[in-house]
């Protein structure tokens, strides 16, 4: 069964974008997932089409409002729809390979796009949304949030990558940073490959290699340490939830 995606935004236009390239782009061409982009703004049932208001309390900007988001989400996912709905919003968990890797297992996603100040969070709660943040900082919107976590999913689904194995030794994959890569020349600018690649001894490149992870995952993000041993101790993310209507 093919792999769905299906975005909520107000910029359609965005889409496929950098999803119509590379493995991504081919794959969408071969079938092996489809992208439909929704537009929130079809749900608005004004002739302004108006999607958002001014928020209660005050404060600067605006946020999506509630019946508006629920109904697209309504259009977007009809009953009996198990695939899950993701927030993209800086207040959401980060995006870690391990809910990648869940996604690309499933039949696919709903991502919501935030725009403005957000979307409220009434309609956040009823819909069991899984808020996702792709890093710390603010984005105009959603929209290229979805964009890296669709890329993110489709490069593991079967018949995208030419290598399956590919996926498995790069970074966060095992809970490090990918260890550093070489090619040919061997020698270059003075620079020479280390001697353990050139040994032809598998088991000693792949000590290296472990090695050399560590050590960079310990350098530059020693927090992926510390989740690492938190999910081994079963302090795993939270699951995914489908969908569900407001009560």
């Amino acid at each position: 069964m093919t792999w769905r995606a299906t975005v909520l935004t107000l910029f359609p236009g965005m889409f496929p974008g950098p999803l119509g390239a590379s493995l991504a782009g081919r794959g969408l061409e071969r079938g092996l997932w489809s992208l439909e982009a929704r537009d929130i703004r079809a749900a608005a049932t004004d002739r302004h089409r108006t999607v958002d208001d001014t928020p209660f309390g005050g404060g600067a900007g605006m946020v999506l409002r509630p019946d508006v988001v629920d109904a697209a989400v309504a259009a977007a996912m009809p009953e009996g729809d198990a695939r899950p709905l993701v927030f993209l919003t800086p207040r959401g968990a980060p995006l870690r390979q391990s809910l990648v890797r869940e996604l690309a297992a499933g039949p696919g996603v709903v991502a919501l796009c935030g725009r403005y100040e957000g979307v409220d969070q009434r309609v956040v709660e009823a819909r069991g949304m899984v808020e996702v943040s792709v890093g710390d900082y603010v984005l105009s919107g959603g929209e290229l949030g979805a964009m890296v976590l669709l890329d993110a999913c489709v490069r593991l689904l079967p018949g995208v990558m030419g290598a399956a194995e590919s996926a498995e030794e790069e970074s966060f994959s095992a809970g490090l940073l990918e260890y550093p890569h070489y090619t040919r020349p061997a020698e270059w600018a003075g620079r020479r490959v280390p001697e353990v690649l050139l040994s032809g001894h598998h088991a000693e490149v792949a000590r290296w290699r472990n090695q050399q992870s560590e050590a960079v995952t310990r350098s530059r993000r020693p927090d992926l340490l510390t989740h690492s041993r938190n999910q081994d101790q079963g302090r795993a993310a939270a699951p995914l939830h489908p969908a569900r209507s407001p009560a």
